[in-house]
């Protein structure tokens, strides 16, 4: 990735109503309820509340490896009288990890070879008030597109039963479906999805 592309904030646009910027280690704790509310908002008809509950903060959280490597984003909305406001999060890893937060189990920080292997995409929450507005989709264009500046040309992520929808119409294709065990007792069902970007069609 470039940093000196990364570090800056993406220029505002007249036909955006979002501002991207590289996600900062004072913006944890906001990160993890805007990623509480989502799932368990967003994510209620497809996960019981025993599986929401045994997610969070370990297969459904943030990895703060990311925000040191640079590679996860906020996206802010301007409010009416608040100013700039959180309204999602996400980004992609050059790193080995599938999914999960820094407390999920069986994390592999091993970097990635662009030439052979697959961008991981991780952790996109949008915060249910800004749900249904197209955050998502530009979440997922944008932390492709960082991923495409360091040279990857495929992606991969662990989708919520939530996100499939979303990402087939993005060109991802399911590939395998995984049971992550919790610490509750209970198994989360997460669907590996891949994506090779197509270069001659741009």
């Amino acid at each position: 990735m470039s940093e000196e592309i990364a570090d800056r904030d993406v220029p505002e646009q007249s036909l955006s109503p979002w501002r991207f910027r590289q996600a900062r280690h004072d913006d944890v704790p906001r990160l993890g309820a805007l990623i509480e509310a989502s799932v368990r908002v967003l994510q209620a008809e497809d996960y019981t509340a025993s599986q929401i509950d045994g997610a969070l903060g370990t297969v459904l959280g943030l990895d703060t490896l990311l925000i040191e490597d640079g590679t996860y984003f906020v996206a802010e909305a301007h409010g009416a009288d608040e100013g700039l406001r959180l309204a999602g999060c996400g980004g992609w890893s050059r790193r080995k990890t599938l999914c999960g937060s820094d407390q999920a189990p069986g994390r592999d920080a091993g970097l990635l070879d662009p030439a052979r292997d697959a961008a991981k995409i991780r952790a996109i929450f949008v915060h249910p008030d800004f749900a249904r507005r197209g955050l998502g989709s530009a979440i997922l264009a944008h932390v492709e597109a960082q991923a495409v500046t360091a040279g990857f040309r495929r992606f991969e992520m662990g989708s919520t039963l939530t996100g499939v929808p979303l990402y087939r119409l993005k060109g991802y294709v399911e590939a395998e479906k995984l049971g992550i065990a919790l610490a509750n007792g209970e198994s989360l069902p997460v669907i590996r999805m891949t994506k090779n970007r197509d270069f001659a069609a741009e």
